[in-house]
């Protein structure tokens, strides 16, 4: 199974995944979406497998809470596709994609021994 790890360069959550992935030896690779933007079909994917567009972000983020107030309230597809363009660093990290087009966001030790079937 091959697994894409999506997230920031600098993010330590998603350092602490791939640390993660390489001590069980699953193979990954990574892509920083703030280098690489995903396309706006890619977005929609991963929203409606994680659940919608307000839980793929991070509303905790110094990004989100100084966005106008405006532009934290988007009422269609295109305008949050818009708002990722513009701020890619919003989305959840990491945004983790298997070769089964499966989708999960975050991390941790006991969820990813869970989804990865590594030691319990």
């Amino acid at each position: 199974m091959t697994t894409t790890l999506y997230g920031l360069s600098n993010c330590d959550t998603c350092k602490k995944a791939r640390k993660w992935l390489d001590r069980f030896g699953v193979a990954h690779a990574f892509v920083d979406y703030r280098d690489q933007r995903q396309s706006p079909e890619t977005l929609v994917g991963w929203k409606d497998q994680l659940g919608g567009w307000d839980a793929m972000i991070n509303k905790s983020s110094t990004t989100w809470r100084t966005l106008p107030p405006n532009r934290k309230e988007p009422a269609s597809d295109p305008e949050w596709k818009l708002l990722l363009k513009e701020y890619p660093q919003l989305i959840r990290r990491p945004v983790v994609v298997t070769d089964d087009g499966q989708v999960s966001q975050g991390f941790s030790d006991n969820g990813f021994k869970k989804r990865f079937g590594v030691g319990a």
